[in-house]
């Protein structure tokens, strides 16, 4: 039997068109992720942070004829058009929110302008337009979460490092392109080669618990849950204190569960 595409329209995300002569420029000298050599089709991720190096925003850049798509979430899309907009200064640079809608697809890929996932092949495609969905965004979660890769609920706003929410391991942050807002601390925590914890789900019986639950080991506090479904989660843990432990979280017993794309960097860390 041939494999079927699974078609979600994304609610939780809405799209910003960038575009005029200096676009790239703009874009590049400000987020994870090289925009310069973004092709007219590609679809790049990436993030922009504080000047701290905490993740303020995710972003896919998609490359849209003279200019590009920029794919966000959708409930701070207008604070990331005011950021943008303070960056611009002299730069002429077009932003305006656009009513493109987000899509993702999995499974086969649908015909059509999809652009795959630059994070992992397993998630599939996105696209921008009119579609018919088959499946809701909820699907495309736990899709996401069976593949252990994490989310915006998972990560928050000016919290977390995006080397802790493995960015650098889901080609998010490009460390030979120059400058961006945040630089000097996400190449300094990637030249280091310990990274003390990472995003990675937890699997345990019952529903999920609840945002920001303890994981412990033993007596120790080894990280915290984010987000989940029934029996999985998304959790921030400790990695010398979590992997190959029995946990704990809410006096239940779980388990860190590491996806494969995970494992050669988590072998060359020796945990």
């Amino acid at each position: 039997m041939t494999e079927k595409p699974v078609i979600a329209r994304l609610e939780s995300r809405a799209a910003i068109r960038v575009g005029g002569p200096d676009w790239r420029d703009f874009l590049h000298g400000l987020i994870t992720q090289n925009v310069e050599t973004l092709a007219d089709g590609e679809l790049r991720f990436g993030g922009l942070l504080t000047p701290q190096g905490r993740l303020i925003y995710d972003l896919f850049v998609a490359g849209s004829g003279e200019g590009a798509l920029l794919d966000v979430e959708a409930v701070y899309r207008d604070a990331l058009l005011q950021k943008l907009k303070m960056y611009r200064l002299r730069a002429k640079v077009e932003l305006e929110a656009s009513d493109q809608a987000v899509w993702a697809a999995w499974g086969a890929r649908p015909a059509g302008d999809w652009r795959p996932d630059p994070r992992l092949p397993g998630l599939g495609w996105r696209a921008y337009g009119a579609f018919a969905a088959d499946a809701d965004e909820a699907a495309y979660e736990a899709h996401r979460l069976a593949l252990g890769v994490p989310g915006p609920a998972d990560w928050g706003t000016e919290r977390t490092y995006p080397i802790e929410a493995d960015f650098d391991l889901l080609h998010g942050v490009d460390f030979k392109k120059g400058c961006f807002v945040g630089q000097e601390t996400t190449s300094r925590m990637k030249r280091r080669g310990q990274v003390k914890s990472r995003m990675l789900p937890i699997v345990f019986d019952g529903p999920p618990p609840s945002p920001g639950a303890e994981v412990l080991a033993g007596e120790l506090r080894a990280g915290e849950v984010l987000s989940g479904g029934s029996g999985r989660a998304m959790a921030l843990l400790r990695l010398d204190r979590a992997l190959g432990r029995e946990l704990m979280v809410e006096d239940r017993p779980a388990r860190a569960d590491p996806p494969g794309w995970m494992a050669e960097t988590l072998g060359e860390q020796g945990v």
